[in-house]
């Protein structure tokens, strides 16, 4: 099944968690926290301005992106992977590099 956001939505698969900290704890799954960066895996067509026109996304398919910590509440299940759908002004930039 594939996902094709509206508007200025965009789907973002999350980086896998850490499983041990800078230092080399192992942390157990509770204590883990959610990383803040994921990967785009689909885009909407754009953002509908009040004069009729659209925006294209400055985000793109493939693109490593960094989100706020509660960027999350809009989690969805396809083909048993978990991702996320988020406006695009909730994330706060695209990793180069």
């Amino acid at each position: 099944m594939k996902i094709r956001p509206l508007h200025d939505r965009v789907v973002v698969r999350r980086k896998e968690e850490e499983e041990k900290t800078a230092g080399g704890i192992v942390l157990p799954g509770a204590a883990k926290e959610k990383p803040n960066q994921g990967e785009v895996v689909a885009v909407g067509e754009g953002k509908l301005l009040d004069n009729g026109d659209v925006r294209a996304l400055a985000v793109k398919v493939g693109d490593t992106v960094v989100f706020g910590r509660y960027a999350d509440s809009n989690t969805l299940k396809v083909d048993g992977e978990e991702l996320i759908i988020m406006s695009e002004g909730d994330i706060y930039g695209v990793l180069e590099g």
